[in-house]
């Protein structure tokens, strides 16, 4: 992996952290849920190692937070 991949990696990893952070924090409703179909999503791009697909969803996740 070089020195961008690592990069990349790490600054998925940190939001991903943030985001589920703040699921965590949210009361039950369909908000969280919502929320939750699109921080998996993340995850599933995030190991497919589609960092740009990831951090789309973790944004989506966060909007619907709101």
């Amino acid at each position: 992996m070089n020195e961008h991949n690592q990069e990349q990696e790490n600054q998925t990893a940190k939001h991903m952290a943030s985001v589920k952070a703040a699921w965590d924090k949210a009361p039950e409703g369909p908000k969280k849920a919502a929320a939750l179909k699109h921080y998996q999503a993340a995850e599933k791009a995030h190991e497919a190692e589609n960092d740009e697909k990831a951090h789309e969803e973790l944004k989506q996740a966060s909007r619907a937070l709101m």
